[in-house]
């Protein structure tokens, strides 16, 4: 009982505006306090922010907060989207294929979902209206390329999700690698199918000669730089994780100054962008031990276990039911919200069932993936309705649809078939 009043106050709190991560630590603090007694409670409120700051695992975030906000700056996701576009703009949908690539490119070295909608809203929205496509499919490909930002690592989710639960970064990276190409060839394939169908909605450009081509690939040089610097220097073995970021940081950096687009007003919009997401990440990983704490000494995961073991569910029945309630959350919260807020009752069941941990890692990110485009609080497809109020919501749902469509059947493989996630991790 004093577990569901917590759970219900936190709620409370977070319906009110007060921030995730402070709501999950005044219930946490209440609750423990409420159980081991207020002495031992107050300990917990020292010792968990010192131990979460002193996590070098975590440290990892803001350094790729601050490569992501680098790149950005430096028009790296212009550069990754016109070589995508000289690459693949010629066929029908081939400007919506380009978003896709794009973003998973970007995402490769920016790691966040909202962030990868945002810098795309900008470069790509207006050039595929420009061309002739609608704007609900426009908005559509925008919305669904920007989850690609979570699933294709380096991911900040992923190494928030490690952290909680103590598995390796680096084995999260690497089981993300099939279930990305595999969320990208989905939905190339979803594009091809509805420019198939409706080829006015989604025109292709004129064919780039070779040699344009090879000078668009060219230009995007620095994209592919700080790809290979931080995917293949992590997956080598030459960095660590967190070496590998740091590295990032500084190349981001020179070639944001060589382009000449960093000065000391952008330099300090990224310095107080990467900060604030860092901060707020920050202390959610705070908010979300000392709830974790209050949790596990309630004993309300086990009294959760027990409900579910006398339903009679088999296990993939019990996983449906997880994939379910994680869509409706992805709806309402961002990607860290939704997954610490769960994450100390979801994960003793998962374990409990005998699924490997990183496998649900992975599915996870991916269903608060599908989630941040579904209704009514998308919020993906939020966010490009405020940033381009001239498009309406119900234009946006309808452009997701076939994206919306191939989630569905990207999650059922990763469910089905746990091995798409965890062969690469087991052979390297």
């Amino acid at each position: 009982m004093i577990a569901l009043f917590g759970v219900l106050g936190m709620f409370a709190l977070i319906a009110l505006h007060v921030p995730i991560g402070v709501s999950m630590a005044l219930v946490g603090v209440a609750g423990f306090a409420s159980i081991a007694g207020c002495g031992l409670a107050i300990q917990l409120l020292a010792s968990e922010p010192a131990a979460t700051m002193a996590n070098l695992d975590l440290a990892v975030v803001p350094l790729f907060m601050l490569m992501g906000s680098l790149a950005a700056i430096g028009g790296l996701a212009k550069d990754i989207f016109a070589t995508a576009e000289a690459l693949v703009g010629h066929r029908p949908g081939g400007l919506a294929a380009t978003t896709i690539v794009a973003s998973a490119g970007f995402g490769a070295v920016c790691g966040s979902s909202v962030a990868t909608t945002a810098t795309f809203g900008r470069v790509a929205l207006p050039e595929m209206i420009n061309r002739g496509y609608g704007k609900g499919i426009s908005a559509g490909t925008v919305a669904a390329g920007g989850t690609l930002g979570i699933i294709v690592p380096p991911s900040s989710i992923m190494i928030l999700y490690g952290v909680l639960t103590e598995e390796s970064v680096l084995k999260l990276f690497t089981a993300a690698i099939i279930p990305a190409i595999l969320s990208v060839s989905l939905y190339l394939v979803a594009i091809a199918i509805v420019a198939r169908r409706n080829p006015d909605a989604m025109p292709g450009s004129a064919r780039l000669p070779l040699r344009d081509r090879l000078r668009a690939i060219g230009r995007s040089w620095g994209a592919i730089t700080l790809a290979v610097i931080v995917l293949g220097g992590i997956y080598s073995g030459v960095f660590t994780v967190n070496e590998a970021a740091a590295v990032g940081v500084v190349f981001a950096l020179l070639f944001a100054l060589g382009r000449g687009t960093l000065n000391r007003d952008t330099f300090v919009a990224v310095l107080s962008e990467a900060s604030v997401a860092t901060v707020m990440i920050y202390v959610i990983v705070f908010g979300a031990m000392i709830f974790s704490y209050f949790v596990s000494l309630s004993g309300v995961s086990a009294e959760i276990m027990g409900i579910i073991n006398g339903l009679g569910l088999p296990p993939l029945g019990v996983i449906f039911l997880l994939v379910l309630m994680y869509l409706v959350l992805g709806a309402f919260f961002d990607e860290v919200a939704a997954v610490v807020v769960t994450l100390p009752f979801v994960l003793p069941i998962i374990l409990s069932l005998g699924y490997d941990p990183i496998w649900w890692g992975i599915l996870n990110v991916a269903l608060i993936g599908v989630g941040m485009l579904t209704p009514p609080i998308g919020i993906n497809v939020m966010l490009l309705n405020s940033m381009r109020a001239d498009i309406p919501l119900a234009a946006i749902y309808r452009g997701i649809f076939a994206f919306f469509l191939a989630d569905c059947l990207r999650i059922a493989v990763l469910v089905l078939f746990p091995q798409v996630t965890l062969w690469l991790p087991s052979v390297m």
